[in-house]
């Protein structure tokens, strides 16, 4: 006999309070609105010595009943963290992710090395698992990013590897308060990211996607299309690339009305304050030309350590992420082994 709650009882659905619990960690942080950051949700038994009984189907009928639920409190606290639910495989994670309904978004553009795993399931960023990845939202650098992220612990990490996160808005209001000028120069302005690409990918780099990669294509002219529709512009340099693209810093989250720090900054810059960033085939810049502030950048990457929360993963754990409002990061792997696999959505 099942022992949980389904989400539907004939014609009436049941409260999400009957099916998801809220759990507080310790590595919570105030969301400065009175709630917590991230949610965290667990599912409820009525008997909880047989928490093992729950099905992924029962998680699946919870969250198709309960969706507008979700994302209204995806948008109040702007990440959930799904812990305690029964997804094993990859295969199970990319029910979950169907389950919520979400277009998917493709990756056209992107820079980091991924793999597509099973379905609209991908690998996350293929880096060496012992570096760091800086703080950034999902494709800031072009116009047709993903609103969502879905991220998955298919194998929990030996220690360290956590995925940190943090509220836009807090960043965007913290800077403004510290370096006013560098903020009203961000917003005027915006940033030029500029690349060079190789034709493969390169697995030592965060940013290493090659063009054939990023633009999902072998031919240069129907990559140059592509780019062009992500507002890139090509300079070729014979099997190599150079992109250049001029993007806002600072956006502004419809739902909340609150302006948010979206952009690559922290992962683009490897200036003073970032040295081991450094890279002769990558550079941001105001959008009019002008260098950045070293200064406000050291207090740009404080801020973000600061503010962060880094919720070690357990195997199974969901964390869903609006991208408007959250920016992530990832800490290195101290013991291995690690398996974090990610889908993005629209």
């Amino acid at each position: 006999m099942q022992k949980y709650p389904t989400a539907t009882t004939g014609r009436n659905k049941m409260a999400p309070g009957k099916f998801f619990r809220t759990v507080e960690l310790p590595e919570q942080k105030p969301d400065g609105d009175g709630g917590l950051f991230p949610a965290v949700l667990s599912p409820i038994a009525l008997n909880t010595d047989v928490a093992s009984e729950l099905t992924l189907s029962d998680f699946e009928e919870a969250i198709k009943a309960h969706k507008p639920w979700l994302e209204s409190l995806l948008q109040k606290r702007g990440a959930i963290l799904f812990r305690g639910f029964p997804v094993n495989t990859t295969s199970d994670f990319n029910d979950v992710v169907e389950a919520f309904g979400f277009p998917e978004a493709f990756y056209v553009g992107g820079r980091a090395p991924r793999t597509q795993v099973f379905g609209r399931v991908y690998t996350t960023n293929e880096a060496p698992p012992d570096k760091t990845i800086p703080f950034h939202h999902e494709m800031a650098y072009v116009p047709d990013y993903p609103s969502k992220l879905f991220f998955f612990c298919e194998v929990e990490p030996g220690a360290g590897g956590e995925t940190p996160i943090v509220l836009s808005h807090i960043i965007y209001d913290k800077m403004k308060e510290k370096h006013p000028e560098f903020v009203a120069k961000l917003e005027e302005h915006g940033l030029i990211y500029t690349k060079i690409m190789t034709d493969d990918n390169q697995q030592h780099s965060f940013t290493g996607s090659g063009w054939k990669s990023a633009y999902m294509t072998d031919d240069k002219k129907v990559a140059e299309e592509r780019a062009a529709k992500q507002g890139t512009k090509l300079e070729w340099m014979g099997d190599s690339v150079k992109t250049i693209t001029v993007m806002p810093g600072v956006r502004i989250d419809k739902g909340s009305q609150r302006k948010t720090w979206f952009n690559s900054l922290a992962n683009s810059y490897g200036g003073p304050a970032n040295p081991e960033l450094y890279d002769e085939n990558r550079s941001i810049e105001f959008g009019n030309g002008e260098p950045l502030s070293d200064a406000a950048m050291a207090d740009c990457l404080r801020i973000l350590e600061e503010e962060c929360v880094a919720v070690p993963w357990k195997k199974g754990d969901v964390m869903l992420v609006n991208n408007l409002m959250v920016l992530h990061s990832r800490r290195p792997l101290l013991k291995p082994p690690r398996r974090v696999l990610v889908s993005l959505c629209k």
